[in-house]
């Protein structure tokens, strides 16, 4: 069957599977069947309030069922919807809010102050709907359900309609939302699904924040799209807890970031090694690793001590996400992102004129295909810099090897990649230099053996400024969320510049090589 939307996707599942458990939280269990109907009934909700098509919906929730029938309702409604990284503070937050121009904003009673101390800056803010009831004059998610026999509650989106607006970050420093359609997110989960083989028998764990483009794909739309089912938690911690889950519920599909599986590769924690941990894991056939860059010895220390396939791959918000993945059946290379996901998928590695180069040779990785994203929202001059002739640039520098495998070897960009999640350094220098005492400030991203890189900042103080490292932290997390904040803060006189005054900040990332060579 041919889907047109995503909102086709879960009815299709539901139609199949209507009595089969999808979603697993805690002590819930929630039905195909259950999950299409509340989704049903919140999308014909959500346009008896007023949402029309084309309609910008923002998800403020961490991982809940309610972030999941959201997310499809909204879609159902005909609307498009805006994830929220949910520790963002409000400077961030605002930000997004005001760029998409969002109507309604679906939270939980743990955000609901915060999104409505928002809602009087917030111009084209009409609504806020709270999963669960606690004011009287705040709807909730059953309070608004409407009438599915209504017939203008049936809203028919087609592949190409906008579906998803992700905000990642740009080379202004604020935010940019990259359009994504129907066709973009089926399409990536339909080859994504094949490329690592799963079916409906499979059970996925979802520990990763659903905000994020790889779990959104990988641990929601996969699974939905096959009738799979889904352990629904908040966070990795606590990771006995996670250890609980996979063996209660035989979950066969393992996806995480790398810091976890270095923690995992690393332990020695008596409650793993009590038993053999194979038995503990018993269930799992795959894992995935994705969001940030696998350092090769925990690739090779992790499949060496639990014998599981431990897949790789590469992706970027703006192409749905997933472009490449290691094999599952074939060779694994550690360093390497693997292979396109499918044929419809291309990729290429040019260089500054759009020259393809041969293997071994570094240039920029570009990709085009169905997954590849429409543009960012009001966002012309980034477009043209990033949508060339059909083909996304990435700005990410690798090079094939003979055998056509993809390795990442730097960044154009000076994004810091945190745990999966990105900061922008010139977002940070913005706030820092906001303060009456910092004359000047540099952020750069610097390799941390938990978390793959952390900021790090370099400030030059006003004269008679007695600033220290404990004031500028507690300072920034007034305004930033806690991991966009600084692991270190370095104090100087000067700043290496360039005769036209640029801090150099590849004289910074210097030091810190030499320092840690």
């Amino acid at each position: 069957m041919e889907l047109n939307n995503l909102g086709e996707l879960l009815n299709f599942s539901a139609k199949r599977f209507p009595k089969k458990t999808a979603l697993i939280f805690g002590s819930k269990k929630i039905t195909y069947a259950q999950l299409e109907s509340a989704a049903l009934y919140l999308a014909a909700g959500l346009r008896k309030m007023g949402i029309d098509k084309g309609d910008r919906v923002a998800l403020y929730l961490d991982n809940c069922p309610e972030f999941v029938i959201g997310y499809y309702a909204i879609l159902k409604a005909g609307a498009v919807v805006v994830p929220i990284n949910y520790m963002f503070k409000s400077e961030e937050t605002e930000h997004i809010l005001n760029d998409s121009s969002v109507v309604a904003v679906l939270t939980s009673r743990a955000y609901l102050d915060f999104i409505i101390s928002l809602k009087k800056r917030i111009k084209t803010l009409k609504f806020i709907v709270s999963a669960q009831k606690v004011y009287q004059e705040i709807p909730d998610f059953l309070s608004v359900s409407g009438d599915l026999s209504l017939p203008e509650q049936t809203v028919v989106m087609q592949k190409e309609d906008l579906a998803v607006i992700l905000y990642t970050s740009g080379t202004t420093g604020k935010p940019k939302g990259a359009m994504l359609s129907h066709e973009n997110l089926i399409s990536n989960a339909v080859d994504s699904s094949r490329a690592i083989r799963v079916g409906r028998k499979d059970t996925f764990i979802c520990i990763l924040p659903l905000f994020h483009s790889f779990a959104a794909t990988v641990c929601m739309n996969i699974p939905l799209l096959i009738g799979a089912k889904i352990v629904l938690m908040k966070s990795v911690r606590p990771f006995r807890r996670v250890i609980r889950l996979i063996r209660r519920h035989r979950v066969s599909i393992f996806t995480a970031i790398p810091s976890v599986y270095s923690i995992l590769k690393d332990t020695k924690l008596p409650w793993i090694l009590s038993t053999p941990f194979i038995k503990l894991v018993n269930p799992v056939r795959v894992c995935i690793s994705g969001a940030a860059a696998l350092p090769a010895q925990t690739f090779r220390d992790f499949e060496n001590k639990f014998k599981l396939p431990l897949l790789e791959g590469y992706g970027l918000t703006e192409a749905s996400p997933v472009v490449t993945l290691n094999p599952l059946r074939g060779i694994r290379k550690a360093s390497s992102i693997g292979l396109p996901v499918s044929s419809r998928i291309k990729v290429r590695i040019v260089d500054e004129n759009g020259k393809d180069l041969p293997p071994g040779d570094v240039g920029e990785l570009i990709v085009s295909g169905p997954n590849v994203m429409r543009g960012y929202y009001l966002q012309e001059e980034a477009n043209r810099q990033t949508l060339r002739d059909g083909w996304l640039y990435t700005g990410d520098m690798a090079k094939f090897d003979s055998e056509g495998y993809i390795y990442i070897v730097d960044r154009k960009k000076d994004m810091v990649n945190v745990r999966g999640l990105n900061v922008y350094p010139r977002e940070i220098e913005e706030v820092l230099c906001r303060h009456p005492e910092i004359k000047e400030a540099a952020v750069v991203g610097i390799a941390d053996a938990h978390k793959g890189e952390v900021p790090k900042c370099y400030l030059v103080l006003k004269e008679k400024s007695k600033l220290t490292e404990r004031d500028v932290t507690a300072y920034l997390k007034n305004h930033l969320a806690s991991y966009k904040i600084p692991k270190y803060v370095e104090f100087r006189q000067l700043l290496p510049k360039s005769a036209t005054g640029k801090i150099l900040k590849r004289a910074l990332s210097g030091d810190e090589e030499a320092v840690n060579a």
